[in-house]
């Protein structure tokens, strides 16, 4: 166990992870707000980008996706196939643990880079999408907005039966943002905003539509991130779960919270980029983590009105 404070962290390597206890010691008493990654969700069934054994990917940036009608085709043609896995995918004890510790008050707010929606389903409350969900999908053109399910539908009705020509939807190549590797998507027919033609045209609109999530290459949306800050700086630390924070978003706020003052825990399956920043990293599953802490954390003694 070490522990780092104030603004100026030295960049050295990171020591022998801690132990449970000392996880412990460190948030006990807390209010704490949580950074959650995609390690959270293996246990739902939902592979994750980087962790031990997880297949080597390449998702699809932004710039790819609204600039070439191919790209765009074959994004759509994979996640027809992938998000039917995400959708019936359910809560793990480590979703469920983190919502027993928000309703004791120990949780006060909760950041998540995943885009599965499962935290809400588990029970939380208070829970900042950071990247975005699957389950909505957005007009480029003129902001519409759909649900996932709707555009289903009229993606099945364009391309009858395509997704079961694929094989079946648990293949293990599915990744945490739904997307499916589907080898061949030519003739896959892509659907466009029907809303009324924004310039009051007298036809749909016809602008592309994306999936409410935010690409590799976006920008995260400012009124989001300013609500992670305002979660981080309402506690009195922040809990890292199953995250590698090997992307800007999620680590700025490991930084955040270590130039404020604030202890910061790590509990991942393998290294972080914020181990070094860390008072205390475990390096274990944060399903079975998780559900020990929500055992043994009492309520802090002031909970947030």
């Amino acid at each position: 166990m070490r522990t780092r404070a104030g603004a100026h962290v030295p960049d050295v390597p990171s020591p022998v992870a801690g132990t449970f206890d000392d996880l412990v010691d460190v948030l006990r008493g807390l209010r704490l707000a949580v950074l959650t990654g995609a390690g959270v969700s293996t246990d739902s069934g939902i592979p994750d980008y980087r962790g031990p054994g997880s297949p080597p990917r390449n998702p699809m940036t932004f710039q790819q996706f609204v600039g070439d009608p191919a790209f765009r085709r074959h994004y759509w043609a994979r996640n027809h196939v992938g998000w039917r896995h995400v959708h019936r995918t359910r809560p793990n004890a480590g979703h469920r643990a983190l919502a027993r510790l928000e309703e004791r008050g120990v949780v006060t707010g909760l950041v998540t880079q995943n885009v599965d929606t499962l935290h809400e389903a588990a029970g939380s409350r208070r829970v900042v999408d950071l990247h975005g969900r699957y389950d909505r999908v957005l007009c480029l053109r003129c902001g519409a907005r759909y649900t996932r399910d709707v555009v289903a539908e009229r993606l099945e009705a364009l391309n009858p039966g395509f997704a079961d020509t694929v094989g079946a939807v648990d293949d293990p190549e599915i990744a945490p943002d739904a997307d499916a590797v589907v080898e061949r998507t030519e003739g896959f027919r892509v659907q466009d905003c029907w809303a009324p033609d924004p310039d009051g045209g007298p036809g749909p609109c016809c602008g592309l539509l994306k999936p409410d999530i935010v690409y590799f290459g976006e920008t995260v949306p400012r009124d989001r991130v300013d609500e992670a800050y305002a979660l981080v700086d309402a506690a009195d630390g922040l809990l890292v779960a199953g995250s590698s924070l090997a992307v800007q978003s999620g680590l700025r706020f490991v930084r955040h919270a270590v130039a404020q003052g604030r202890p910061v825990a790590v509990v991942n399956r393998g290294a972080t980029r914020g181990d070094r920043l860390a008072t205390v990293t475990l390096h274990s599953g944060t399903s079975e983590t998780l559900t020990a802490l929500a055992a043994v954390l009492p309520a802090p003694a002031t909970t947030p009105a």
